[in-house]
């Protein structure tokens, strides 16, 4: 990793608040967290965001771990989508979409309308960086207005763990196959 990873035992104040709560709500301090703690404020407000977008928000669990997918694969974000894709689809999202997904190819979700919808959408917006009327019209039917702005919430919150996941160099996790064939480590192959 890029920037110091704080030991536990030498926090104080918010930074052990911080650290004793992401330990309660997930188990450990990993991943982007060992970064955030570095900014207890930004850690504060990216763990509140993240817990809402992956635990609480409107959307389906498999929509919700999709999005982290779409995000993590735009950013060649190799640390989340390793760290999320058994439970995507043990979620609900198809194992041969995940695949698809993974080498740039149009995933098949079968008869899973919001999951098509829903990746047209988040793939507009993240290779276009706008959305046209009729995506926005074909979100607009599948899913309610508290639906869509969570939408948002999640490619934004996901991205941003991209982006930290990959400037820092998070560790990858060595006992998983590299899952994309165009990414090696920290750079394009």
């Amino acid at each position: 990793m890029r920037v110091g990873t704080i030991p536990l035992e030498t926090m104080v104040g918010k930074q052990r608040e911080l650290a004793d709560r992401i330990i309660a709500k997930r188990g450990k301090i990993g991943g982007p967290f060992k970064v955030w703690l570095n900014s207890p404020e930004l850690c504060d407000r990216v763990e509140a965001l993240g817990a809402f977008v992956r635990f609480e928000c409107s959307m389906p669990e498999r929509v919700r771990e999709y999005a982290l997918l779409v995000a993590a694969r735009y950013f060649d974000a190799q640390y989340s989508w390793m760290s999320h894709v058994d439970h995507a689809i043990e979620t609900g999202v198809p194992a041969d979409a995940v695949r698809a997904l993974a080498a740039w190819e149009d995933p098949d979700f079968g008869e899973d309308v919001e999951l098509r919808v829903f990746h047209d959408f988040a793939v507009e917006l993240l290779s276009t960086h706008f959305v046209s009327d009729e995506t926005y019209a074909r979100m607009s039917e599948v899913f309610t207005d508290e639906q869509l702005v969570d939408a948002i919430g999640l490619l934004g919150n996901y991205t941003l763990l991209s982006m930290c996941l990959n400037t820092f160099q998070v560790d990858l996790n060595p006992d998983k196959p590299a899952p994309f064939a165009d990414v090696a480590g920290y750079g394009k192959s």
